[in-house]
C-alpha cells in the first residue's frame, strides 16, 4: 500500500509541475493608472500568487498581474522561474502606490512593500517609469473603488 500511496503522490507532484510550467491565464480586470489603460489578470488565491508570472516569454505592454491577498500586510515577491525582467508596484486599498521595485528574471532577492498592503501589480520593467507613475499616483478600477 506505501507504494501506491508513493506512486500517486509522485504523479500528483509531476502533474503540478508541468502545470506550474505552463503560464497561468486567469480572468482580469480593467485599470487606469491616469490616462493609461491596464488589462489586469487577477491571482487571488495562494496557488495563483504562487504560480503568479512565471514560466512567460512575453507579455504585451498593456497588460500586468494584479496580485490580491487577504489581508494588509508587508507582502514580498521574489522572480524564482519568471522569465520576464517586471516592475512591481506595492498598492494600498484606496489604489495609493505606496512602494515599487524593478524586478530582474529568475532572482531570488525578496522585493518587500515599504507599509502593509493588500495589493501587488506586475508590469514589463520600466512601464511604471515610463508612464511617469511613481509612489503616492493612484491607480483606479473595481478593486480599489469597493469599499473595504
Amino acid at each position: 500500500m506505501t507504494n501506491v500511496k508513493s506512486i500517486a503522490l509522485c504523479l500528483l507532484s509531476a502533474a503540478l509541475a508541468a502545470q506550474a510550467q505552463t503560464p497561468q491565464r486567469l480572468p482580469t480586470v480593467p485599470l487606469r493608472a491616469g490616462m493609461y489603460q491596464i488589462q489586469a489578470q487577477v491571482a487571488q488565491s495562494p496557488e495563483q500568487r504562487a504560480i503568479g508570472l512565471m514560466n512567460r516569454k512575453s507579455m504585451p505592454s498593456h497588460e500586468g498581474m494584479l496580485f490580491v491577498f487577504e489581508s494588509r500586510e508587508i507582502q514580498c515577491f521574489w522572480m524564482k522561474n519568471t522569465l520576464l525582467p517586471l516592475s512591481i508596484a506595492f498598492v494600498a486599498d484606496d489604489g495609493r502606490v505606496v512602494s515599487m521595485a524593478d524586478m530582474q528574471p529568475m532572482d531570488e532577492t525578496s522585493h518587500c512593500s515599504k507599509e502593509p498592503v493588500r495589493y501587488a501589480l506586475e508590469m514589463n520593467q520600466g512601464w511604471f517609469a515610463q508612464k511617469g507613475i511613481k509612489p503616492g499616483a493612484r491607480l483606479a478600477g473595481a478593486p480599489f473603488d469597493a469599499p473595504k
